[in-house]
């Protein structure tokens, strides 16, 4: 156990907030640490008029959710990696976000799940679901959960530009 840690991120400062463990738990182990991001694919109703034009805008909002995940992910690894933790990256896209981390656990082989959770509680839980309670419930692995607060996350990024 501990020797491949997989973190979910998605650019907001309560998912950084599972990385301080995960580091710590790489530091005592020697853990081997993949980040991943899972794009969710972008929605639009299309007319048969302009189906082509939708489709193509589609493409395009995909290819750059997936830019600026890889561009984001790529900063955390080198900032990690300047620390001396093994660490891969990994965007992948899925509809259900906790089923497409389960994907990505059980594909690499990983050991341990070490994400926030964001703290959502009653109507906001029920409207948006928890992704943190799905992959604890339907993992096969050992699940660490970090509870996040705005003020939790203490490690800091190296600021990333994206193109706009």
């Amino acid at each position: 156990m501990f020797d491949h840690l997989l973190v979910p991120l998605d650019g907001s400062p309560l998912a950084e907030a599972a990385l301080p463990a995960a580091m710590e738990l790489a530091s005592k182990f020697n853990s081997k640490i993949t980040l991943v991001w899972v794009i969710q694919p972008p929605h639009l109703i299309m007319t048969a008029a302009n189906g082509s034009v939708y489709a193509q805008l589609l493409t395009e909002m995909r290819h750059q959710s997936e830019q600026d995940a890889q561009t984001y992910l790529r900063s955390h690894q080198g900032s990690l990696r300047q620390q001396g933790y093994s660490v891969q990256a990994v965007v992948t896209e899925g509809e259900n976000i906790a089923d497409a981390l389960l994907d990505v656990a059980a594909n690499r082989e990983v050991d341990t799940i070490v994400m926030s959770t964001h703290g959502r509680g009653g109507l906001s839980r029920w409207v948006f679901g928890s992704v943190a309670d799905k992959v604890l419930r339907q993992a096969e692995v050992p699940v660490l959960l970090i509870r996040a607060k705005e003020e939790t996350s203490d490690w800091k990024p190296r600021e990333v530009e994206t193109a706009v």
